[in-house]
């Protein structure tokens, strides 16, 4: 009789904490808290320009854009700073050159496995110098677009854009990235505007992040209502040059993201933006 009842309070107390574990709200396979493993996502400060590195927690980097031209040796150092010797990836959302401008650099400076980009051309010296650094570097080159899947271990990495063949504005070409770790995510716009988020929206993608990369810059001409309210993030970062002509960020953006209660980091203000993820919860250094 004892052993039974011995078999009743183990399996009782078996069964208290698998309903913790599970209420937890951890995701099968998120490591915990604390054990090293972490991804790291560098909003590097370029001024009026985007450049973002991101260090996975299976040991893996990866680089969305490269900012302007002469910000190529900033972001090689940077990125060497990081002690990445080797890039997963590469993700050169748009052919803008505040965009692509620095990659041709990153990609002569630092091995490249994979070159991901949307299918747009313009036929200025800079995308010229980015599409012959990609093709000396001997990377594979993959089209971004909805749908595509990133093969990166322990994340899960979609592209949500670009969903239309063709677009009037080029920004709108821009590859979105979603990265989710465990129970956290993060989603890369590079300048997609309206359009592209009407799409994206229209599709059905999951949005939902806790951390989104403004597009264009806090320009007006994206992160619409519908957009914000669909992605819900508790953080944005707006990559924006200190003074710049264009007045981004927007005030009627700003305006937007402080409504829906969205703590705001700008690189004009911040600098540099880390932030860093544990599968679980969300840091900002």
């Amino acid at each position: 009789m004892h052993r039974v009842q011995r078999f009743i309070i183990f399996a009782l107390l078996a069964f208290i904490l698998f309903l913790t574990a599970c209420s937890s709200g951890g995701t099968v396979g998120a490591p915990p808290p604390g054990d090293g493993r972490e991804l790291k996502v560098h909003f590097i400060d370029v001024g009026q320009a985007d450049s973002i590195l991101i260090q996975t927690p299976a040991g893996k980097a990866i680089l969305i854009d490269g900012g302007n031209n002469d910000d190529g040796i900033k972001v090689v150092n940077y990125i060497k700073s990081q002690a990445v010797k080797e890039l997963a990836a590469v993700v050169a959302t748009h052919p803008h050159e505040d965009h692509i401008g620095g990659l041709d650099s990153v990609i002569k400076e630092i091995p490249v496995a994979a070159v991901y980009m949307p299918n747009a051309v313009t036929t200025t010296r800079t995308f010229e110098d980015f599409i012959n650094a990609v093709k000396a570097s001997g990377a594979t080159r993959i089209r971004a677009r909805g749908g595509v899947k990133m093969d990166i271990p322990g994340l899960s990495a979609e592209f949500l854009a670009p969903n239309s063949n063709s677009y009037d504005e080029l920004n709108n070409y821009s590859a979105v990235l979603k990265i989710a770790y465990g129970n956290t995510a993060f989603l890369f716009t590079g300048d997609a505007e309206t359009v592209s988020e009407e799409e994206m929206l229209s599709a059905g993608y999951n949005l939902k992040a806790d951390v989104l990369k403004v597009g264009h810059h806090g320009s007006a001409s994206s992160t619409s209502a519908a957009f914000l309210k669909a992605v819900a993030p508790k953080y944005a970062v707006i990559s924006v040059g200190k003074g710049n002509d264009y007045g981004h960020p927007d005030p009627r953006v700003l305006e937007r993201l402080q409504r829906a209660g969205v703590k705001i980091y700008r690189t004009d203000e911040h600098g540099t933006v880390i932030i860093v993820s544990d599968s679980r919860n969300i840091t900002i250094k």
